[in-house]
């Protein structure tokens, strides 16, 4: 199913497509209007978590703070998938960009997991993967940014430090930002992510 509630604003032909996928109690204005603030031109959609916790809107369940509802998380990353394969069909990019934060990194990383050919760029913003991943060899070459909290209580250094790995061995090519604080972001990561998007990759 590809009924996902989004936001979308048009680009120019041939500019990059950025999907956003908001944190726990975000919406999908949450950093729509931020990629077209660094790639002029840029076609954003963004679309909605379709989980209510507690009224606040996330990506998929949990059955408690980082302990997963594994079946469910698969089951929405496939119709995820399936939403981005149809954007990205419609829009005709070439360089398409995932920007996640907290749940919205999870599920776009899930979402990569599954399949790799969607996104050439991921930027995952306090990533909480906590499991171990299967090997994904469509990620070889992919470029990856991962942001974090040193002392962030939600996604603990030590399972992003592992991710990190888990990326890089895979065969991405991961850039990684720490600030020293916890699961809030941080300016210095603002400025990562804008360099990150801005770096338009050279044609191989």
């Amino acid at each position: 199913m590809t009924d996902h509630v989004f936001s979308e604003t048009g680009g120019a032909p041939g500019a990059p497509l950025v999907f956003t996928f908001h944190g726990t109690g975000g919406d999908e204005h949450q950093f729509h209007d931020f990629p077209r603030q660094v790639l002029e031109g840029a076609h954003v959609i963004s679309p909605r978590g379709d989980v209510s916790e507690h009224g606040a809107l996330r990506y998929f369940r949990r059955k408690a703070e980082g302990v997963y509802d594994m079946d469910d998380l698969w089951t929405r990353a496939a119709a995820m998938a399936e939403f981005v394969e149809a954007a990205k069909a419609r829009v005709g990019a070439t360089r398409v960009v995932g920007l996640g934060y907290s749940n919205g990194a999870n599920i776009l990383a899930a979402v990569a997991m599954r399949a790799p050919h969607l996104f050439t760029d991921l930027a995952l913003l306090h990533p909480l993967i906590p499991w171990d991943p299967d090997t994904q060899p469509g990620l070889d070459g992919a470029r990856v940014l991962v942001t974090a909290g040193e002392r962030d209580p939600i996604c603990p250094a030590p399972l992003t430090r592992s991710f990190v790995g888990w990326l890089s061995a895979q065969g991405a090519k991961v850039d990684t930002l720490w600030h020293p604080g916890g699961h809030e972001i941080a300016q210095p990561e603002v400025q990562a992510l804008a360099g990150f998007l801005a770096d338009t990759p050279k044609p191989a």
